[in-house]
């Protein structure tokens, strides 16, 4: 069981005490024009208080829609529902693939639709808890932009080594790092975590040799872990007491969700064990979640974190989060998937975001036409056909409220 004695994060967390608001340091983009529109301001209440309309209530073709919906529910992940055996199927050739976190068979093909919020489609279990896989990954990104918001994080230009101190950040590679670099996974973090070398994840047949921080993009778990476990750190909790207490509460989610770290994956911080969750369930953990609360989530970045008359988020950070990166302009902050140049999906307009996961775990956010999707355990391919039907339920298209987006500063 690895240990580490981690240090206190003092200018931020005296200003948090002091019942002070951290200023946002110059050069850092303010709230502007973004491309998520707040047409409607109805938000679901408790649980399953949850308002439904007809579809021709929403402005839809309900014949279309429900051709979305079977569509949806004949495209079924021929993947298997066993996920440990599945795991270890498809990690059969590479280095460290033995499983270090829980694991849970699958349920079946469900989603949502949402119109301006209400419920105009649901289908199969989704109330079902199941694996998310990497869309935990938004979820991680989450607890950095509530860290930024609180001062937490001053920047996200700054280098990461001076707000953690347990060792990863001190080599003169890692220590160029900062937190923008981690977020959309331009970081190159070198270096061994939870018993996984970075270079296991990015195994091709032979080791790459690294890049300078901030040049190369690269999909890496143990990246993402490494980051997950830096967030854990600065904000000296569990990240899921985090995410509960400043998010899934206030959105009123469900008590079902669940966010797993490894079975090695436990520190000491200010004399406490907590755990340290995964970015999703590529070697088992990460977040198991139900189809329900991630339309809640999904409504809340729809509504650029705004929440009834609460703001959870700054519009700030949902602009950061859904900005492309230039080294892969399909990917944001973190498993946000803005739908650049249509090049991820053709059917869907080029201001969505889609927050994708193994299996195929999604939640699609259209500002355009103010909708909310989520599929679950739906085939990779099958998600632009869905996509393609459902758009063409939308009646007057053209008369859909919707406006440009300005991104942050990258």
């Amino acid at each position: 069981m690895i240990r580490t004695t981690l240090f206190l994060l003092l200018p931020a967390a005296l200003l948090l005490a002091q019942g002070k608001a951290p200023q946002r340091l110059p050069g850092v983009a303010p709230p502007g024009p973004s491309a998520i529109t707040t047409g409607a301001t109805y938000f679901p209440g408790k649980w399953d208080d949850w308002q439904r309309k007809r579809p021709e209530e929403a402005g839809l073709d309900a014949a279309r829609v429900e051709q979305a919906v079977v569509f949806a529910k004949q495209s079924e992940t021929p993947d298997e529902r066993d996920q440990e055996r599945r795991l270890r199927i498809s990690m059969a050739r590479e280095p460290y693939n033995d499983l270090i976190g829980p694991t849970k068979e699958r349920g079946g093909q469900n989603g949502i639709i949402l119109r301006h919020g209400y419920i105009v489609a649901e289908w199969g279990e989704t109330d079902r808890a199941d694996m998310t896989y990497s869309v935990t990954k938004s979820y991680v990104s989450t607890t950095a932009g509530l860290a930024f918001d609180r001062g937490l994080i001053r920047d996200v230009h700054d280098r990461v080594r001076s707000y953690v101190h347990d060792g990863g950040f001190d080599s003169p590679h890692n220590s160029q790092i900062t937190w923008h670099m981690l977020l959309n996974q331009t970081s190159e973090w070198e270096g061994t975590l939870w018993g996984k070398p970075d270079w296991a994840d990015r195994w091709n047949g032979k080791m790459r040799v690294l890049a300078k921080p901030g040049t190369h993009w690269q999909y890496n778990d143990v990246r993402v872990n490494r980051l997950a476990l830096a967030l854990l750190e600065v904000w000296r909790r569990p990240l899921p007491q985090v995410l509960k207490e400043l998010v899934m509460d206030p959105i009123d989610a469900s008590p079902t969700w669940r966010w797993h770290g490894y079975n090695n994956s436990w520190v000491t911080i200010d004399g406490a064990q907590m755990q340290s969750v995964s970015g999703g369930g590529h070697w088992g953990g990460g977040l198991w979640i139900s189809t329900r609360d991630h339309a809640r989530f999904g409504y809340l970045y729809s509504r650029r974190g705004k929440w009834g008359d609460r703001q959870l988020l700054s519009e700030d950070w949902a602009r950061r989060a859904f900005t492309p990166t230039p080294q892969n302009p399909t990917y944001g902050y973190m498993n946000f998937f803005p739908n650049t140049g249509r090049k991820l999906f053709p059917s869907a307009p080029a201001s969505s975001i889609f927050l994708m996961g193994n299996g195929t775990n999604t939640i699609w956010i259209d500002p355009e036409h103010d909708l909310v999707a989520v599929l679950r355990w739906i085939d990779r391919p099958a998600i632009d056909g869905f996509v393609q039907r459902l758009l063409a339920a939308v009646k007057n298209p053209s008369s859909t409220p919707g406006s440009s987006a300005t991104a942050a500063r990258p």
